[in-house]
């Protein structure tokens, strides 16, 4: 049974102790995939990338709050507007 992947928004509202936790959980099931990969029973290649990435997503928020780095506000895409031709005359 395949876990969902956090969203980085989700990972924020946790608290420290949460994370720690949580990347506690993330680091065995990384060493289980390694080993059931290299005993060849590994069933989904796919969550070893998303424990990776989940891992990641955690130490960059916790460096972050250590830090007090406050995170990035989304951009919005400001709208397109339609540029002249330039016609050679």
């Amino acid at each position: 049974m395949a876990k969902n992947i956090a969203k980085a928004a989700d990972i924020r509202l946790k608290t420290d102790k949460e994370l720690e936790v949580r990347l506690g959980e993330l680091r065995k099931e990384q060493f289980n995939l390694r080993f059931q990969k290299a005993t060849g029973q590994l069933a989904n290649t796919a969550r070893n990338s998303q424990v990776r990435l989940e891992i990641a997503r955690i130490l960059t928020i916790v460096s972050e709050r250590q830090r007090g780095v406050k995170p990035a506000a989304k951009k919005t895409a400001a709208p397109k507007t339609k540029s002249a031709k330039k016609t050679a005359a």
